[in-house]
């Protein structure tokens, strides 16, 4: 049927990676086996009462109900701009450097949209959040890899850039705290990007969503504390991991102004701005009692810590993550990411996400999440002993 042929930049996008997860979990579901998820970073507790609260209190008042402001409310910005210089020292104008977004993942995939043009180059993690990626396509870029080694800590090597493919680009995504590797940055390595990102006259987009996440006294930097990293880039940022507040849909991205302006205008034209009283329940969690974060935090640790030692003994070497709530974890030789995330599924009934789906450089590698509570890692733990995989090394086709 002609009129239902796709356009072609839906025929350049790979399978959405969570969906494919979705079918392959149901399908095995369905044969009867009793699945642990520990695939898609959707954080399992609620969220908090006050913020909850704040939202029904705001929900009830009739003001809210009308279209909000395209690039957010005044109350919410201002907000966002007095957590920044908080949390980061770093000085917003709320006017100007602030939009509130539907969720961070909408204002990445958008700012392509202000800025490539078809042809035109974008510099992605790999592997990577696939949204960067698939922002760019939609917008008629060019998606250039950039490989995060273990090597390098995960860290793109700006130095091995072709320089024709830099002068060509037009943005450079980065994520720290990084999805899948739960790898940091420091504010030195952001002082690189910076100066890299003016030799070639860059906009850095930085993915900061998992910047409170960290763990055993862990802080993460913004890019935006790196000296000049105003003028080259901006940040997104959300309240979704920090707050469990994922169905919310509630983020902002801050930084320059000529940037943070066209992305509104993209915005302006596509949708009408996140709901008021979300916004509400926003400047709530940013502004309320913050010992709800570190009991989160908390949480995740003792999890982080059940789990890394439950796979150490099981013969899958692992590294405690200082940020996030995943694990990066190398697959048994033999086998391929997707072989290894198969015969988890298929033999015990835990859900990880192969590596390569976030791109070729996460090849032989899984990604498991601790969005699951601590009974179910200890059961997760004892399926995967069954795999015996300290005995023999194993082989991916040959142990399916």
């Amino acid at each position: 049927m002609q009129r239902a042929e796709k356009a072609d930049r839906l025929k350049k996008l790979p399978p959405y990676l969570f969906k494919e997860l979705d079918r392959q979990r149901d399908e095995v579901r369905k044969r009867g086996m009793d699945i642990i998820d520990l695939g898609v970073g959707d954080p399992d507790l609620p969220t908090p009462n006050h913020i909850i609260k704040r939202l029904c209190e705001a929900a009830h008042d009739p003001a809210t109900h009308r279209y909000p402001a395209y690039s957010g409310m005044k109350a919410f910005n201002q907000a966002v701009a007095r957590w920044y210089e908080k949390r980061f020292g770093v000085s917003l104008d709320p006017d100007s450097q602030v939009v509130t977004l539907i969720g961070s993942k909408e204002g990445i995939a958008h700012l392509p949209l202000a800025f490539v043009n078809p042809g035109d180059l974008a510099l992605i993690p790999d592997p990577a959040y696939p949204v960067y990626r698939n922002g760019t396509i939609f917008a008629g870029g060019e998606p250039v890899l950039m490989p995060l080694l273990e090597k390098n800590g995960f860290l793109p090597d700006l130095a091995s850039i072709s320089p024709d493919h830099a002068r060509k680009a037009r943005i450079l995504f980065l994520n720290y705290p990084n999805n899948p590797t739960s790898a940091t940055a420091e504010l030195e390595f952001f002082r690189e990007v910076t100066a890299f990102a003016r030799t070639y006259d860059l906009i850095v987009c930085h993915d900061n969503a998992y910047s409170e996440m960290g763990f055993d006294g862990y802080r993460a930097p913004s890019f935006l504390q790196a000296e000049g990293a105003g003028e080259v880039g901006i940040e997104f940022h959300s309240l979704s991991k920090t707050y469990n507040m994922t169905g919310w849909r509630i983020g902002f991205a801050v930084g320059n102004a000529d940037v943070i302006q066209a992305l509104g205008v993209v915005k302006s034209n596509i949708d009408s701005g996140a709901f008021d009283a979300i916004q509400y329940a926003g400047i709530e969690a940013l502004e309320g009692d913050q010992r709800c974060a570190s009991e989160i935090i908390e949480v995740y640790r003792e999890r982080r810590d059940i789990l890394v030692h439950g796979l150490r003994e099981a013969g899958l070497p692992v590294l405690p993550p200082k940020a996030t709530f995943y694990l990066w974890v190398r697959v048994p030789e033999g086998f391929t990411s997707s072989d290894f995330s198969t015969l988890l599924l298929t033999r015990t009934g835990i859900v990880t996400t192969p590596g390569n789906g976030f791109g070729p450089s996460g090849e032989g590698y899984v990604r498991i999440c601790l969005c699951v509570n601590k009974e179910r890692l200890r059961e997760a733990v004892q399926r995967i002993r069954t795999l015996d995989l300290t005995r023999k090394p194993l082989h991916g086709k040959g142990s399916q």
